[in-house]
């Protein structure tokens, strides 16, 4: 009786197992052939479009477009065109889109509530492309932070500083703060004090940083400069200095200048005070 029903049990696992190849390669005949002509479409599409969205970039490069343009344009062509790619192999292979996106729509209540920071930042993101406060290659201070516009991304800002380091700022916080861009204007003015001891002829002082703006190359003479008294300090008499150049010449007029100044005052004996220090030394014997 009991060898009876152990044959029973395995020519029905043969049956079951036959079924399931057989199953396994009727499938494979056709609704695996679909799914292997969609993906093979599918990366072709995605090869395609990785071409076409180059393209433009390079096309708009070419015709001097503005970068943070060419930037967006770029990433919206090649990530949407993507998207739609597909969900146009999602309806080939026979699963319905329209069902996935009412539970995208679901889930993204839920999602959405728990990112409310990237949501932030993608609506700052927005703003930023929008009402372009800077441009990529601009040199910007925002959230404490300085450097040179890299990259305008939807979440993030990257900015590459002097010294080589890669900042990203949520675009959340950077749209909502302040925000300074030094290279808006053509033009940027170069200000510096000059301290010089109280017995000092200040006039003469004055004389020698005229040559010095004078001699000095990038400096403008249109805004005019300005020498001027603009403080009686604890220990000096201030000079106030302020020339006008080109953004691109800011730190060589600055360093330039500083350099020239203080070789000046030396050859013209002007004196620059400094803080001194009175040590007095007591002794006592018993």
């Amino acid at each position: 009786m009991f060898k009876i029903f152990t044959d029973a049990v395995e020519e029905s696992n043969k049956l079951s197992l036959e079924q399931i190849v057989e199953n396994v390669i009727n499938w494979l005949a056709t609704e695996g052939v679909k799914l292997l002509v969609g993906l093979i479409a599918m990366l072709i599409a995605f090869y395609i479009i990785n071409v076409f969205s180059k393209g433009i970039r390079k096309r708009m490069i070419k015709k001097g477009r503005d970068k943070t343009v060419t930037s967006v344009v770029y990433q919206l062509t090649r990530k949407g065109l993507k998207i739609l790619v597909f969900l146009g192999f999602l309806g080939y292979v026979g699963i319905d889109t329209a069902g996935i996106g009412s539970i995208i729509a679901s889930v993204g209540v839920g999602v959405g509530l728990a990112l409310q920071g990237s949501l932030s930042n993608l609506a700052g993101g927005v703003i930023i492309l929008l009402m372009r406060p800077f441009k990529i290659g601009d040199y910007i201070d925002a959230q404490g932070e300085s450097g040179t516009v890299e990259d305008i991304r939807i979440f993030y800002t990257y900015l590459n500083t002097p010294d080589n380091k890669v900042v990203m700022i949520p675009n959340g916080v950077l749209a909502n703060g302040t925000i300074i861009n030094y290279s808006k204007k053509e033009y940027r003015r170069v200000d510096f004090e000059f301290g010089i001891a109280y017995a000092e002829d200040f006039e003469k002082a004055k004389e020698v940083i005229w040559n010095v703006i004078n001699s000095t190359e990038n400096v403008l003479n249109e805004p005019a400069p300005l020498v001027r008294v603009v403080s009686h300090g604890e220990s000096s008499i201030n000079i106030a200095v302020k020339v006008w150049t080109k953004n691109e010449n800011y730190w060589s007029v600055h360093f330039d200048m500083m350099e020239a100044v203080k070789r000046e005052f030396d050859k013209a004996n002007i004196e620059i005070p400094y803080n001194t220090l009175d040590v007095n030394i007591k002794s006592s014997t018993k």
